[in-house]
């Protein structure tokens, strides 16, 4: 990695984790394996913030380590990439595993635990179908009604001051460092 880590994709530990690695990586992942309109990929690191702030307003007293976990769901993405569904689901069980294992690792390198509650897994989920519904309609060419059958319906007050922001990488990786700081004092105070 850049900031000098040694990161072994197999057998992760959360002393090779850092946020700056983090964030450049998703920075540079584009979403929709590029296919958006703009001048800027959309990056998984945009998506991450998109996210975290829609699970804030789908659950406004979640505890801050949760709002974490949402910034944090795409993290593996950094090494491994971002894949569609249909792709992950034909590399098998292999793809799963390494995406638990670096999960894990980056976890408990910020102060979560390894594997978030299933509760909590189906909320940041949620909150990622509205970031892909958003994603759809606003830059992937995907009509409302073919956005609704792939992802559940948006409720419109839902939509109300969110956007898709297509920007340099390196604004997009200041900004994800700095809610991950933002998040993780908030953790600890």
């Amino acid at each position: 990695m850049l900031s000098g880590r040694r990161l072994d994709l197999l057998d992760p530990t959360p002393m090779d984790i850092e946020i700056e690695d983090i964030a450049r990586g998703l920075a540079f992942v584009a979403r929709w394996n590029g296919q958006t309109e703009g001048e800027f990929a959309y990056s998984v690191a945009e998506h991450s913030l998109l996210v975290e702030e829609i699970f804030g307003r789908l659950n406004p007293a979640a505890p801050v380590r949760w709002r974490m976990a949402a910034l944090l769901h795409d993290a593996p993405e950094y090494v491994i990439g971002d894949m569609i569904s249909p792709v992950k689901s034909s590399v098998g069980p292999g793809y799963a595993e390494l995406d638990q294992r670096l999960t894990a690792a980056i976890h408990l390198r910020f102060g979560l635990p390894a594997a978030v509650p299933k509760t909590i897994k189906a909320k940041i989920k949620r909150a990622d179908r509205v970031s892909a519904w958003l994603e759809a309609t606003c830059i992937a060419g995907f009509t409302e009604a073919e956005a609704d059958r792939l992802f559940g319906k948006m409720p419109a007050p839902l939509r109300e001051g969110l956007s898709i922001r297509l920007r340099p990488p390196v604004e997009v990786r200041r900004d994800y460092t700095a809610r991950h700081r933002t998040l993780l004092a908030s953790m600890e105070g």
